[in-house]
C-alpha cells in the first residue's frame, strides 16, 4: 500500500485532536513519534496518556523504583516536547502488572470523554509473533482496554455512571502501533521526522545502553516500512469507529 502524508490524512479525516495511549514511557517514541510529529506540524492538538510511569524499566541497578518513576516521567516529557507535544498525563499504574480491568478501562473514558479526540492512537490488543517486543503483556492490555473504551464505553451514556458528569462522546478512528504485518492498513510517510523520532528517543537516556545501535536499527525499520529507496514510513492498523465511512456508528 502506498504511504500517505499526514497533512492529508488531517484534511481528509478533520482531525484536530488527537489523544495517543500507551504503557510505558518510550513507547510511543517508538511507535508513532514521527506521525506525531507530523500531526502536530499540521495544527493537531495531542494529549499522551501513560497508563505506567515505567518503574520497572532501566539498566541502572543503584536507582530506587521512585527515582526511576521520576526520570522516566520527565524523559518523556522531554521527548515529548521535541514532536510538538506539551499535554502528558500519567495513570500510575504499576510497570509489569497492567491489566484491562474497568478500573483502566474507566480512567481511559474520563481522559478521552475530557479530551474528546477524532483521533485516539494506541497499542494493539494482539500479539505480534513477528515482533515480540511490540507484544510486551502491558502493550496488549492497554490496547484492549483502549479498544473497550472507544466503543462502545465511551459514547454510552449509561457506562460507567460515575462518568455521568463528563458527556458522552464519539471517536472518529483508533489508530494502532506494533499491528501484526497482516492487519497493517496505514502507512504515513515520515521522511522529513525521522530525524525527530530518534531525537525524541534520545530523551530516554535510561533506556538505551547503545543509541547508536539504536538509531541503525530503528532508521532501518523505518525504512523497510517504505516502497521507495530512501524513503521512510511508520504503520498502523486503523479501524474506523465514526468517520466518513461508516453510518451512524455502525
Amino acid at each position: 500500500m502506498q504511504p500517505v502524508y499526514a497533512h492529508d490524512l488531517v484534511k481528509r479525516s478533520e482531525i484536530s485532536r488527537a489523544l495517543v495511549i500507551a504503557a510505558h514511557p518510550d513507547d510511543i517514541d517508538f511507535g508513532a513519534a514521527s506521525t506525531i510529529a507530523a500531526l502536530s506540524a499540521s495544527g493537531v492538538e495531542l494529549t499522551y496518556c501513560l497508563v505506567t510511569s515505567g518503574d520497572a524499566g532501566g539498566f541502572e541497578l543503584d536507582h530506587s523504583r521512585e527515582a526511576m518513576i521520576a526520570r522516566r516521567e520527565q524523559e518523556q516529557r522531554d521527548a515529548a516536547k521535541v514532536v510538538g507535544v506539551s499535554d502528558v498525563r500519567y495513570l500510575k499504574h504499576l510497570d509489569g502488572y497492567v491489566e484491562p480491568h474497568h478500573e483502566l478501562v474507566s480512567s481511559l473514558v474520563a481522559l478521552m470523554r475530557e479530551v474528546q479526540p477524532d483521533v485516539v492512537i494506541s497499542q494493539h490488543p494482539q500479539r505480534n509473533w513477528d515482533r515480540l517486543q511490540a507484544s510486551h503483556p502491558d502493550h496488549i492490555a492497554v490496547g484492549e482496554a483502549t479498544v473497550r473504551a472507544v466503543y462502545p464505553a465511551v459514547e454510552n451514556p449509561f457506562a460507567y455512571p460515575d462518568l455521568e458528569h463528563l458527556p458522552a462522546f464519539r471517536i472518529g478512528q483508533l489508530w494502532m502501533m506494533g499491528a501484526p504485518a497482516d492487519l497493517v492498513n496505514l502507512r504515513v510517510d515520515i521522511t522529513d521526522y525521522v530525524d525527530m523520532k530518534l531525537e525524541a528517543l534520545h530523551k530516554h537516556n535510561s533506556q538505551h545502553p547503545d543509541p547508536a545501535a539504536m538509531d541503525t536499527r530503528v532508521r532501518s525499520a523505518l525504512e523497510a516500512n517504505h516502497p521507495e529507496a530512501g524513503r521512510a514510513a511508520e504503520v498502523f492498523h486503523v479501524v474506523a469507529i465514526n468517520d466518513e465511512t461508516t453510518f451512524a456508528g455502525f
